[in-house]
């Protein structure tokens, strides 16, 4: 539960070393670099973007590059694949690839080339099939589709869109001219969508007739071969095949550089990493013979870098406190606590005037989602699968690790409120028991029997848990509120914006509690004393409220009027801890869910065909169960955090501490200590 102090570096080195001292900087991690502005005429600002867009040209060439080989040589990758992380290589690794990387620069645009070419080819015998489907209704034509007729006579070659023999065009002519004996119609192909002829007529009336066939539906086709369209059609189908041949040799010829996959991958990464790298360059002040660069760094790590940096490269490094508000921050948490640092990140980070909350946090976050899963066996479920993946898979990304953390805890919460509300798969031990074995239930305390209440028979006594549990978490924001005064050195405000809270919240809550309705409610009831008791401290918080809320101001009318407001916020109080009865709905939720898909299983009874559909609809129904209501506790636990916590002491607007440090999307090197 703490936010790491910060320090500001200044790294003033020749520049010769630049570009080893990046290098340095992006696999140790240690630093967020800051832009430097220097207002002397010595120094310049370099302007990298014409080598970032080269490196980054090269990156996506070997990103397109492997997509390619993986398309043409298909991996076998698991469901669990996403859970890997990158893959792991030594520095001796590194340098290998490194060595080989222009190399693999070039098998990369040669497997880009490859499939240009393929696809180029694969266009043309589109285009040659296309061809090839045009001239087939003329195969039988002994012609070149071209010819235009001899000296004394005129050639149409063409089609009509029905279906029509030469005695039906013969007749379409004759209505529009009146001489049809000297016209020739050969029928070269016909089908119900087009019938193909060859007309020949005399050169005399070749203008006469072609304006009639217009007028009665003649088309030249949309392809005309200047050969034989038998010939023709030999010719295509020649060059299809060729075009297929080249496809299988480039085909092969990608796919001899299988094993280069890991190399392109590598190769992204790698110019990745030095395109970062000259985008901080931008960030530098240098001068002809000397570099200047600012940032800050975590103080635990700034003695040993600056240690390091001057001995290597007779660097000189300053190092001072950064007390300035907008310091990025860093947390640093227990193992128990650290998980739900991702929880806090979605909302926003702390600024330097507040106190990091994550381990209070994350104690109520367990707590509550646990409640509202609330099912034994779901939280089994959820702690095996997060731990196996966790044991399984070590290189999982830091984000992704922290989440299989968090729900781990979770689950683990879970299986506890599970055990104490006496939820197993819902009721799955009893309807096995009676249906199946026709026989009563073992009372197993925890599995059967709750080992203390069953929240489906007894919801007031859950609900009446669930505001005190809800009292605790506000009070618990209150106190860090008071903390954090205490920080600032603000002692007053401890009693103007927490004690004062303190008196009326408690004080109504004596009262409540002392009235037989109320006490009815929760079971039991207060003495009378705790209603005077109560109501003095209603009184003495409303009080402080009143006259202490709008304290900022002078005004004396509009100080009581900010006052009054601020005494308004008790209905805010009452609406939050009327919030924590989402923890009776979803908890009930989940159980009686659970016991109706029990119930549905067991209704075709104890037969084999029985005990088959109960097993299908148990594991059907179970899983949706839990994962609509994991769904569920996830989202009203985050929403009790980021309202009723967090509006109580959380102001937030911190940056994130984001260190220049290497950003890869398949490997890691492993830095040697």
């Amino acid at each position: 539960m703490a936010i790491l102090e910060m320090q500001r570096i200044n790294v003033y080195a020749l520049i010769k070393y630049c570009k080893d001292i990046l290098e340095d900087l992006q696999r140790k991690g240690v630093i967020q670099i800051e832009d430097v502005n220097i207002e002397d005429s010595v120094f310049y600002k370099e302007d990298t973007s014409s080598i970032q867009s080269s490196f980054l040209r090269s990156a996506s060439c070997a990103k397109d590059a492997a997509e390619i080989l993986c398309e043409f040589v298909p991996q076998k990758k698991s469901l669990l694949s996403s859970f890997k992380g990158r893959t792991a290589i030594t520095r001796k690794e590194y340098d290998t690839f490194v060595e080989s990387s222009q190399e693999i620069l070039r098998v990369a645009y040669d497997i880009i080339s490859f499939k240009k070419n393929i696809e180029q080819n694969k266009a043309e015998i589109i285009k040659y099939e296309s061809q090839l489907e045009s001239i087939k209704p003329w195969e039988t034509l002994d012609i070149p589709m071209t010819f235009d007729g001899t000296k004394t006579t005129k050639a149409f070659i063409g089609t009509f869109e029905d279906n029509l023999s030469s005695e039906d065009i013969l007749l379409k002519l004759a209505e529009t001219i009146p001489e049809t004996d000297n016209i020739s119609v050969d029928i070269i192909s016909s089908d119900e969508n087009q019938t193909c002829v060859l007309i020949l007529c005399m050169n005399k009336d070749a203008e006469t007739i072609s304006d009639a066939l217009r007028e009665i539906g003649f088309a030249y086709p949309a392809y005309l071969s200047k050969s034989v369209p038998r010939l023709r059609m030999k010719e295509i189908k020649r060059h299809i095949n060729n075009r297929k041949g080249r496809i299988l040799e480039y085909t092969n010829n990608i796919k001899s550089y299988s094993g280069t996959l890991s190399a392109l991958l590598f190769l992204e990464d790698y110019y990745i990493m030095k395109a970062e790298r000259y985008s901080i360059v931008d960030n530098l002040s240098a001068s002809a013979h000397t570099f200047v660069m600012s940032g800050y760094i975590v103080k635990n790590d700034a003695e040993n870098l600056k240690s390091y940096l001057e001995s290597k490269y007779d660097a000189e490094v300053e190092l001072e406190d950064a007390d300035e508000l907008d310091v990025p921050i860093k947390l640093k948490n227990s193992k128990f606590t650290e998980p739900v640092e991702s929880v806090l990140k979605t909302y926003s980070y702390p600024n330097r005037r507040e106190i990091d909350p994550t381990s209070v946090m994350a104690i109520f976050y367990y707590i509550f989602f646990g409640m509202m899963f609330s099912d034994a066996g779901y939280g089994l479920v959820m702690t095996l699968v997060c731990g196996i993946m966790l044991l399984k898979f070590k290189n999982m990304e830091d984000g992704l690790k922290k989440s299989m953390k968090m729900f781990f805890w979770c689950g683990v919460s879970t299986t506890f409120w599970g055990l104490m509300f006496g939820s197993f798969f819902g009721d799955a031990i009893s309807v096995i028991s009676n249906v199946y074995f026709h026989t009563d239930a073992p009372n197993i305390p925890g599995l059967v029997s709750p080992l203390w209440f069953n929240p489906v028979t007894d919801p007031m006594r859950m609900l009446m848990f669930a505001f005190l549990l809800g009292v605790i978490h506000i009070f618990a924001g209150l106190f860090l509120q008071a903390v954090i005064d205490v920080k600032n050195k603000e002692y007053l405000s401890i009693i103007y914006d927490v004690v004062s809270w303190y008196l009326l919240v408690l004080g109504a809550i004596f009262a409540l509690l002392s009235t037989k309705m109320m006490g009815d409610i929760a079971g039991f009831t207060l003495p009378p004393v705790f209603m005077t008791v109560g109501l003095v401290m209603m009184a003495v918080g409303a009080v402080i409220i009143v006259a202490f809320s709008g304290r900022e101001s002078k005004n004396p009318i509009k100080r009581l009027l900010k006052g009054l407001y601020g005494l308004y916020g008790a209905t805010g109080y009452l609406s939050d801890i009327l919030s924590y009865s989402r923890l009776l709905a979803l908890g009930l939720a989940t159980g009686v869910i659970a016991q109706v898909f029990n119930q549905i299983g067991s209704m075709l009874g104890g037969g084999i065909f029985g005990l088959v559909m109960f097993t299908i609809i148990f594991l059907i129904g179970h899983s949706l169960n839990i994962g609509i209501n994991a769904l569920g506790a996830y989202v009203h636990t985050n929403r009790l955090q980021f309202v009723e916590f967090f509006g109580k002491f959380y102001t937030g607007g911190g940056e994130e501490f984001k260190p220049f440090r290497i950003n890869t999307k398949h490997y890691i090197v492993k830095e040697e200590k």
